[in-house]
C-alpha cells in the first residue's frame, strides 16, 4: 500500500527535526517537543493538519520572540535542505503564522525556505496583505541565479493554486501577476517554465481573452514558446475553444472522416473500456489534436464532461488507425457511478462520434 501523503511527517523525520533543531537551539527540550506533538489527535490529522500542529508546537519550545526563533530555523533548514522537500514546508508555515508583521524578515525567511522546498502557500499570505511591497520582491526573486527562487515568483502569485488560499485580487484583474510573468517567460529552467504555464492557465479561467491574447503576442516574438504556451492554454484547449485550437495551427478537420469506431458496450468497475477507429482523408491528415471525452455519470443522475488528449502532431499519411483504452480502477480523485456513460471523438475540437457504454 502506498504511504500516505499525511505519513510523510513520521517518527523519522520528527526525531531528525528534533536532534536539527536542538544542535541549533541548546534549550530546545527534544522529548518534551516530541510528546506534546504526538497527543492523541496525532493520528486524525491530515497533511496540512499535522504541517500546521508542528509549526505551532516548535514555537512552543523556541525563543517566543519571531525575530530570535527564525535565525535558528534558518540554520535548522539548511542543515535538513537536501533531505527533505514537501515536509520542510513546516518552516514557511511557521513564518505564514508568526510572521505577518514582520514583512521584511519574513520575505527573507521565505526566500530562504523555498530553496528544494517551496513557500508558494505561505507568500499568499504576504501578497494579501502587503500586495504592493510582495509583488515588488516577486519581481526581484523573478530575476534570481536560483531556479527555487524564480519558481517562487511565478507559483506564488497564481491566482488560482490549488490546496491553498485564492488570490481574489488577481482573479479579478491580472494585471501585476502578468508583470511577473513576462519576466519568466523565457526561463531555461523546465521547473519555472511550468509554473508560469499553470500561472497562466489560471488565469484563462476567468480571462480567456487575455491568455489567448498573450499566447498570440509571444508566439509572434518567438515560435520556440510554443511549448510553454500549449501547457497554458491546455484548459481552453480541452474546452474545444476555437480561436485558442487556431492559435497552435488546429484548424477545421475539413474532408476527415472517422470510421470503424469500435467501443466495448459494458465495462465492469476495476477493468478498462476499450475503443478504437481510423481516420482517413484522401489528402493528407495534416495537424491534428486527437482526444476523447467520457460524459461520466454523477452521483445525481447528471453527467460531467472530461477530456483526454490522445495524440497530436503534423500527420503526413491520409489514414491513421487509433486503438485507446480507459481504466475504471477506483482512483482517490474520482468516483465511478454505474449506468450509462458517453464517449466522444474529438478532431480539433470537432465531434467526430459519439456512443454510449454502460458502466457495472
Amino acid at each position: 500500500m502506498a504511504k500516505l501523503l499525511k505519513d510523510l511527517y513520521d517518527e523519522k523525520y520528527i526525531d531528525l527535526l528534533s536532534q536539527t533543531v536542538a544542535l541549533v537551539y541548546k534549550n530546545f527540550d527534544t522529548s518534551l517537543f516530541q510528546s506534546a506533538l504526538f497527543n492523541n489527535s496525532w493520528n486524525t490529522l491530515e497533511l496540512k493538519e499535522r504541517m500546521r500542529h508542528i509549526s505551532l508546537t516548535l514555537h512552543q519550545y523556541l525563543p517566543q520572540e519571531y525575530k530570535q526563533s527564525i535565525p535558528i530555523l534558518k540554520k535548522v533548514f539548511s542543515k535538513m535542505n537536501y533531505s527533505y522537500g514537501l515536509e520542510n514546508m513546516i518552516f514557511q508555515d511557521y513564518v505564514e503564522v508568526y510572521g505577518l508583521d514582520e514583512l521584511n524578515i519574513s520575505l527573507s525567511a521565505l526566500e530562504h525556505f523555498t530553496v528544494n522546498s517551496s513557500s508558494e502557500f505561505a507568500i499568499r499570505r504576504f501578497i494579501i496583505k502587503y500586495p504592493k511591497e510582495s509583488m515588488k520582491q516577486m519581481k526581484i526573486w523573478a530575476k534570481s541565479e536560483n531556479e527555487h527562487i524564480r519558481r517562487l515568483a511565478s507559483e506564488g502569485c497564481r491566482p488560482r493554486l490549488p490546496w491553498a488560499i485564492a488570490l481574489e485580487n488577481f482573479k479579478k484583474n491580472p494585471k501585476d501577476v502578468l508583470e511577473i510573468l513576462e519576466l519568466l517567460k523565457d526561463d531555461t529552467s523546465k521547473y519555472v517554465q511550468k509554473s508560469v504555464a499553470n500561472n497562466l492557465n489560471d488565469i484563462s479561467k476567468d480571462h480567456p481573452q487575455i491568455v489567448q491574447s498573450l499566447s498570440k503576442k509571444w508566439l509572434e516574438e518567438n515560435p520556440e514558446r510554443v511549448a510553454i504556451l500549449k501547457q497554458a492554454c491546455r484548459t481552453l484547449l480541452k474546452s474545444s475553444d476555437t480561436l485558442s485550437l487556431e492559435l497552435f495551427g488546429f484548424k477545421n478537420p475539413k474532408g476527415i472522416e472517422l470510421r470503424d469506431f469500435q467501443l466495448d458496450t459494458d465495462v465492469v468497475l476495476g477493468e478498462e473500456l476499450e475503443f478504437s477507429f481510423t481516420l482517413e482523408s484522401k489528402k493528407r491528415l495534416g495537424k491534428l489534436r486527437i482526444e476523447f471525452a467520457i460524459d461520466f455519470l454523477r452521483k445525481n443522475q447528471k453527467h460531467n464532461k472530461k477530456v483526454f488528449k490522445i495524440s497530436e502532431g503534423e500527420y503526413m499519411q491520409n489514414e491513421k488507425f487509433i486503438s485507446k483504452s480507459y481504466s475504471f480502477k477506483p482512483i482517490s480523485t474520482r468516483n465511478y457511478y454505474k449506468g450509462k456513460h458517453h464517449l466522444s471523438i474529438l478532431i480539433n475540437g470537432v465531434v467526430f462520434m459519439q456512443k454510449s457504454f454502460m458502466l457495472h
